[in-house]
């Protein structure tokens, strides 16, 4: 359903700001039947800040939380409450403060507060962090891997756990000579960085995605690895760029990391023709790796591409550019039969042709998974037209 202005609701405020040299200070906020309830806990949470009356801000984002930690003070008054999809949004105060609460599903958690003080926000922060948050159980298998998306209300990263192998388990997964630069790739650290873009080119199915897994996993105590859903919309909006660029920072240098931004199948932005089809999009990208923008960020780039290299743009493959190009490929023949003898035994196995095989289908025989399929009938040979 539309509404027209005559439907909506318009709230306004308009209160004195605590200098009163900066004048007074309005504020308008429209609701109608596109806001949600947690649009109207945000504008409310925001109206002190916005007069002048609680004119300190101060957020934190939690991971880890416990299921029953209230995440507000003691003794505050709740105003307002939501729950949607999994998300429960709480509005509450106190004296001389406003604290906005957003809890998901997955245990992850922030807190925007705006009091009268800076030590007050801070104080107000810590009470609602206090006990809040357990420990996550050690399994070497799992990573934690932030994921970036443009949403409605800007950029938005999500911090996930995933699965992923050590490389030692999946060396065997890929061809000789590959194997061996991965296996160099792995045991890299900080102090060995020298270029700051990694390529992995190949067909389909070769486990170019498993090896970045992988990679997360042995990179994990100086690297967080970051994957971007949207490559496309990152490098067509400068906004988005320099919000992913700046990333989630710490002004500890102890505990601060390097940062690895991973974008799949960006075949488009970087082929030989990127500079007509993607306008500004390949410029932005190496201006990120080692151009102005880059610069004295601890960021590196990982793309996966399915094309051949000789139709990627020289300027991505130029030497020094470079922190590992590898192209990841299908097993040959003498690999892929050694691989099947490993993982298959005495089972029956698939004949292997002269071109070898990919990862993918080398699974596929060993799992013995049946493919769900429907295919049209063959024509009629001699029928009449």
């Amino acid at each position: 359903m539309t509404t027209n202005p005559q439907d909506r609701l318009r709230l306004v405020g308009r209160d004195e700001p605590a200098a009163a040299s900066a004048g007074p200070l309005s504020w308008v906020m429209h609701v109608d039947d596109s806001d949600s309830p947690r649009d109207v806990i945000d504008a409310l949470g925001l109206a002190p800040y916005l007069s002048g009356e609680q004119p300190h801000a101060r957020s934190a984002d939690l991971s880890h939380v416990k299921p029953d930690a209230p995440l507000c003070p003691e003794g505050a008054r709740v105003l307002r409450t939501s729950e949607d999809g999994g998300t429960r949004t709480l509005l509450a105060s106190g004296d001389g403060w406003t604290l906005r609460s957003l809890r998901r599903s997955g245990g992850d958690a922030m807190l925007h507060v705006c009091a009268v003080s800076e030590e007050l926000a801070r104080e107000v922060i810590a009470a609602c962090s206090e006990n809040a948050t357990a420990a996550p159980e050690v399994d070497d298998s799992q990573v934690s891997m932030g994921f970036w998306h443009a949403g409605s209300r800007g950029p938005n990263r999500r911090e996930r756990t995933i699965t992923a192998a050590g490389w030692a388990e999946i060396a065997g997964n890929y061809a000789t000579g590959v194997a061996a630069a991965m296996r160099q790739l792995m045991s890299l650290r900080p102090g060995d960085v020298s270029a700051r873009l990694l390529l992995l080119h190949g067909p389909p199915g070769t486990g170019k995605t498993s090896a970045l897994r992988a990679l997360a996993r042995e990179w994990s105590d100086w690297c967080q690895v970051d994957c971007v859903l949207d490559p496309e919309a990152l490098f067509a909006d400068t906004g988005y760029l320099m919000e992913v660029a700046i990333g989630v920072d710490t002004y500890d240098e102890e505990k601060r990391r390097w940062r690895l931004l991973v974008l799949e199948d960006c075949d488009e932005l970087i082929r030989g023709s990127a500079k007509e089809s993607t306008g500004q999009g390949l410029s932005r990208l190496l201006n990120l790796t080692d151009g102005m923008l880059g610069q004295g960020r601890d960021v590196l780039v990982a793309i996966t591409t399915n094309e051949n290299l000789s139709r990627l743009h020289p300027a991505v493959i130029r030497p020094g550019r470079c922190l590992a190009q590898l192209e990841v490929g299908r097993l040959s023949h003498p690999e892929a039969v050694a691989w099947l003898d490993r993982e298959l035994g005495d089972r029956p196995r698939p004949a292997v042709g002269p071109d070898g095989m990919t990862l993918a289908e080398l699974i596929e025989a060993r799992d013995d998974h049946a493919r769900i399929q429907a295919l049209p009938p063959a024509p009629v040979v001699g029928g009449y037209l």
